[in-house]
């Protein structure tokens, strides 16, 4: 299995992040990618290549013109305006207000996030752009004929829909390489999202599409972040009734529970019967990540593997979250190890 990656992610560093009512250092940090580029190396699963330049065309084809304008040049207005630091919002369109876009750039940024969580810096909008790229890479090696490749992304992107930032997330690297997929011909991709945070911004892309199935395992948004999607009644609307299907799982859940789910989630795959698939990767279900509360560990990583690959479809995986960094490398791997080996 081929691994796509650039070292452009550093270049996306926040300083902080707003949460639990404060500003910290930001759990999503470079030294996540480092940890699995070593880890793939050290395990030599295959080449770790660089990605190709595929341009902003198979972006646009998820994201908003406007949106893509306004996020390639919000740092350099924050500069024009002298700004210090991380370029984070502080007001939101909330349900009283109007959902209008203003013409202020912090009244914009506000309009395109949802959180205080997607700090943009001076190299933000490169570092998603060649994530982007690092996603149709992996994606042009399977429709190229590969069975399988990695898409070592960061920043990640599951959180972002067509026109909203947050969770860390700027690009919607899943989607794109979804999006890619069926321009290119394919009339049937499953998503398969394992991340500890519900995907909302790749549910929300794809919600009213028969031709995307999207299923996500993650913990209950009563409860966990991102709260406002994810739970278990939004099966699609119009053309895409039917093709969502989110499986909440409550705080604490072991791998017996969540490998449960991970069965119905691939019932739906096999009745889809998905032509590729795209796994957003995240890897915050560990029993040790920071900020979820999952208790899986080291081998259930494995069994998940093996199991996406009893599904018998090309896979394209995308690396998402996981912040316990001394281990993100190791439960990463094991995933395309149990894939590769099963």
């Amino acid at each position: 299995m081929r691994t796509y990656y650039s070292d452009d992610h550093r270049l996306h560093h926040g300083t902080c992040e707003l949460i639990d009512g404060k500003l910290q250092p930001c759990f999503e940090k470079p030294q996540r990618a480092d940890h699995i580029l070593k880890r793939v190396q050290d395990r030599q699963i295959g080449a770790v290549l660089a990605p190709e330049d595929f341009g902003l065309a198979p972006i646009a084809r998820i994201h908003s013109a406007d949106y893509l304008n306004f996020f390639q040049h919000a740092w350099s207005r924050w500069q024009a305006l002298n700004g210090e630091g991380d370029l984070l919002p502080f007001t939101f369109p909330a349900r009283t207000l109007r959902s209008v876009r203003p013409q202020n750039l912090h009244g914009e940024l506000g309009y395109y996030s949802f959180d205080g969580g997607a700090p943009i810096t001076a190299g933000t909008w490169q570092a998603a752009y060649s994530a982007a790229q690092v996603a149709l890479s992996a994606q042009a090696e399977i429709s190229a004929g590969a069975h399988s490749a990695f898409a070592l992304c960061r920043p990640p992107g599951h959180h972002a829909a067509g026109d909203l930032m947050g969770g860390y997330c700027f690009l919607n690297n899943a989607a794109i390489a979804a999006q890619a997929f069926l321009d290119q011909g394919k009339q049937r991709v499953a998503i398969l999202d394992v991340d500890y945070h519900h995907g909302n911004g790749t549910q929300d892309i794809f919600y009213r599409r028969s031709d995307v199935l999207f299923t996500s395992i993650h913990g209950d948004p009563a409860f966990e972040f991102p709260f406002f999607l994810g739970y278990a009644d939004e099966l699609g609307e119009g053309a895409g009734e039917g093709f969502n299907f989110n499986y909440p799982l409550p705080m604490g859940s072991p791998w017996t529970v969540w490998a449960e789910a991970l069965e119905q989630a691939c019932g739906r795959i096999s009745a889809f019967d998905a032509e590729v698939i795209v796994v957003s990767l995240g890897v915050d279900t560990f029993k040790d990540d920071p900020i979820s509360q999952f208790k899986l560990d080291s081998p259930d990583y494995l069994a998940m593997g093996r199991r996406i690959a009893a599904l018998g479809k090309p896979t394209l995986f995308v690396m998402e979250g996981g912040y316990a960094v001394e281990a993100i490398g190791v439960n990463a791997v094991n995933v395309l190890e149990g894939f590769l080996g099963a």
